[in-house]
């Protein structure tokens, strides 16, 4: 079970890492004809034509959302083309959708790569950023002991009892609504990162204050080793396998949060792609409507948290917490 999540993992970063080339449309690219258009079958047989092909689609009904496909002009795939994997030409009659299309006649396959890139980075940044904060509290806390170890155990125990997600929107709120992406992915890193470093600070406090008096530690110490040293060298080293559990812990629960505060209007633009936007649009549509592929991003992030739940239980640990 380890091996199966670690690698639906490597499939999702590896999908997001080559974006530019899988993504048979840019991700902005809107097509008017296509709004709410199903997904694209890719053929591979007509009159005689026996490479992989699509047949183009038209709208029959706008309001009830009906396309039909125009079985009369197959359009061949065209591969490595323009820095892309697979496509159809310009002038062919495509897009080639292989997930439908959202409201606005984007391509939601291509849309839901790039979403991936920023949804995962954001992630993984907040992750670095508190276990990082986490382990240096916690390390100086558990070395230090005495008033050091109390104002700094308070600090976390006060942190740790607010309520995790009702404190990211109330932080989010607070601040400008229209912001630039890049400053929007500074700050929720950084809120993320707050709200995520006291469960790390806590274990890691735990294991600094039990390994000090070890006899590794004391000799240490005799030979002249600085605090610093001690705490790089050989403390914190020995809570490596509590923190790299806790990143395990704290990605799935970050890409939750992402998507929470995009749902609701509190994260990213709309023209940025990210799981959360995609789901705000998705809220929208009615799944009774004929729209189902506008929830990809729901399912991307049931693979990436079952991913790794498989991966923590294949170590025996605990299952993901899905509050960030």
């Amino acid at each position: 079970m380890r091996r199966a999540g670690q690698g639906l993992l490597a499939l999702v970063v590896l999908g997001a890492a080559a974006a530019p080339w899988l993504a048979p449309n840019p991700p902005d690219r809107t097509f008017p004809a296509a709004l709410y258009a199903p997904p694209t079958p890719v053929r591979l047989r007509h009159a005689g034509l026996r490479a992989p092909f699509i047949y183009p689609q038209r709208v029959v009904s706008a309001l009830e959302r009906r396309f039909e496909e125009d079985a009369t002009r197959p359009v061949p795939l065209q591969w490595f083309r323009d820095g892309r994997l697979v496509t159809v030409p310009d002038a062919g009659g495509g897009p080639l959708l292989l997930l439908g299309a959202d409201s606005l006649g984007r391509d939601t396959f291509s849309r839901l790569l790039y979403g991936a890139r920023t949804s995962l980075v954001l992630a993984a940044a907040s992750t670095l950023l508190a276990l990082l904060v986490g382990a240096l509290i916690g390390g100086i806390a558990g070395y230090a002991g005495g008033v050091a170890d109390e104002t700094l155990s308070r600090l976390t125990d006060f942190v740790l009892v607010l309520p995790a997600m009702y404190v990211a929107l109330a932080l989010r709120a607070v601040m400008p609504l229209v912001l630039p992406p890049a400053t929007v992915f500074a700050l929720l890193t950084a809120i993320f990162a707050l709200l995520g470093w006291p469960v790390v600070a806590r274990g890691v406090r735990a294991i600094v204050a039990s390994e000090r008096e070890r006899e590794y530690v004391v000799a240490g110490r005799a030979l002249g080793a600085t605090p610093s040293r001690l705490l790089a060298r050989y403390l914190l080293p020995a809570a490596g396998g509590y923190l790299a559990v806790q990143a395990t812990l704290l990605l799935p629960a970050f890409i939750l949060a992402e998507a929470t505060l995009s749902y609701v209007g509190l994260g990213f633009p709309a023209t940025v792609p990210t799981w959360g936007t995609m789901l705000q649009e998705a809220a929208n549509v009615s799944l009774l409507g004929g729209a189902p592929w506008v929830l990809a991003p729901a399912a991307a992030i049931f693979v990436v948290v079952l991913a790794v739940n498989l991966v923590v239980q294949g170590t025996g640990r605990a299952p993901v917490q899905l509050e960030p």
